[in-house]
């Protein structure tokens, strides 16, 4: 993918404003068909293939061919694109989407941290409620997300819900999940008189939401519609620490930024299994 000459992308007051109140935006087809249409040929030949990507994607075929009934297990998520595919990197630090986070970050200068694929074909169960910096752990402040849709994302296949201003709220320890409808066993309860709402993209849209909000998906009930996404994760200049399984960081230009490690820990303290988590944001 060659590198984007799109100028970068200015949000307005009333944007600002609703990211500010809210904890979310939804910014209408960022990407254009040609860059959704790259991106899915990039990440749809290994997924039809099977082949595994060493420590970044491996799936689980049977040594017969046949399938697990898991679909998550045979397309799990292919986890820091930038990494492996050049249009990860690309698309992880484009300028509009360097632009949209420095202003959502009011003006300070964002790192970018992750970025992952999401596949979800039919009958792939959802993720429960959670927040996603009590996996990046980005101390002082929080990260951000931005949440691409490669798919329509709808209730129907498992679209993306959130929780309108819960990015106020502190950082909770999660409850047990439903593990018939959540691959993750982790669960944020919203407040009192706080429900999710269904944030519906289409193709080339992008949610991004601060690391607070609560968040998450059902399954997908779809018969036929996949919904594949690519998620990347931001934190500002002036936060110090942050889980290490995240590094190398880097700022818009590629360069790596060093960061101190985050400790263990966090709301649910010292003797919290993480081993399993910090992959999962």
């Amino acid at each position: 993918m060659k590198a984007n000459t799109a100028p970068a992308y200015t949000l307005t007051p009333a944007q600002r404003e609703f990211y500010r109140t809210e904890g979310y935006l939804i910014v209408r087809q960022l990407w254009t068909k040609a860059e959704i249409a790259a991106i899915k040929r990039v990440i749809d030949d290994p997924a039809a293939a099977g082949q595994p990507i060493p420590e970044y994607w491996e799936p689980t075929v049977n040594p017969d061919g046949t399938l697990d009934p898991d679909p998550l297990k045979r397309y799990p998520r292919m986890l820091h694109l930038h990494r492996h595919q050049p249009i990860g990197k690309s698309m992880m630090l484009d300028p509009r989407i360097g632009a949209i986070v420095r202003a959502l970050l009011e003006d300070d200068d964002p790192i970018a941290c992750q970025s992952m694929v999401y596949f979800k074909p039919p009958g792939s169960r959802g993720q429960a409620l959670h927040q996603d910096n009590f996996y990046l752990m980005v101390k002082p402040g929080t990260c951000i997300a931005a949440w691409t849709a490669i798919d329509p994302a709808i209730t129907e296949n498992g679209g993306l819900s959130v929780v309108p201003g819960t990015h106020t709220l502190d950082i909770q320890c999660p409850q047990p999940a439903d593990s018939k409808r959540s691959f993750v066993n982790n669960y944020v309860p919203p407040p009192d008189g706080r429900q999710p709402v269904p944030a519906n993209l289409a193709p080339g849209d992008v949610l991004f939401f601060n690391g607070s909000v609560i968040h998450g998906s059902e399954p997908n009930t779809h018969p036929t519609l996949w919904r594949r996404s690519f998620i990347a994760h931001y934190m500002p200049s002036t936060a110090e620490e942050i889980v290490s399984w995240y590094f190398p960081l880097h700022d818009f230009n590629g360069r790596v930024i060093e960061r101190k490690s985050s400790a263990m820990g966090g709301p649910c303290g010292e003797d919290y299994d993480w081993s399993k988590l910090e992959k999962f944001a």
